[in-house]
C-alpha cells in the first residue's frame, strides 16, 4: 500500500522560509501528479501546487513567487519550498499523489506563521 508522509512543518515568522517534504512509501516515479493542499481552520482544502509527470506546474494565485513545488524521484520525494510566508498561509499541508487512478494523501504537517 502506497503511503504519504509529510514533514518540516513548523512555527515561523512572516517573512520567513520553510521546506516540506513528502516521502513516498514506495518509488513515486508512478505518480503521475503529484502536489500540496493546505487547510486552514474553518476552510476547504485548496490547492496550492501541483507538478505532473511531464514537469508541468500549477500554483494557487495566493502562492506564486513564493512558493516552488518540486519532486526528486531517486530520493522518492516531493518538496514545496515555501518563501516570504505570510500569517495566511498558516494552514496543515497534505501532500497528494495520483497513481493508476488511485488518489493518496499524507496525514498533514502543520504550518503556523506568526510573529
Amino acid at each position: 500500500q502506497v503511503q504519504l508522509v509529510e514533514s518540516g512543518g513548523a512555527l515561523v515568522q512572516p517573512g520567513g522560509s520553510l521546506r516540506l517534504s513528502c516521502a513516498a512509501s514506495g518509488s513515486i516515479f508512478g505518480f503521475n501528479l503529484m502536489g500540496w493542499y493546505r487547510q486552514a481552520p474553518g476552510k476547504e482544502r485548496d490547492m496550492v501546487a501541483v507538478l505532473s509527470i511531464g514537469g508541468r506546474t500549477t500554483y494557487a494565485d495566493s502562492v506564486k513567487g513564493r512558493f516552488t513545488i518540486s519532486r526528486d524521484n531517486a530520493k522518492n520525494t516531493m518538496s514545496l519550498q515555501m518563501n516570504s510566508l505570510k500569517p495566511e498561509d498558516t494552514a496543515i499541508y497534505y501532500c497528494y499523489g495520483v497513481q493508476l487512478g488511485i488518489s493518496y494523501w499524507g496525514q498533514g504537517t502543520q504550518v503556523a506563521v506568526s510573529s
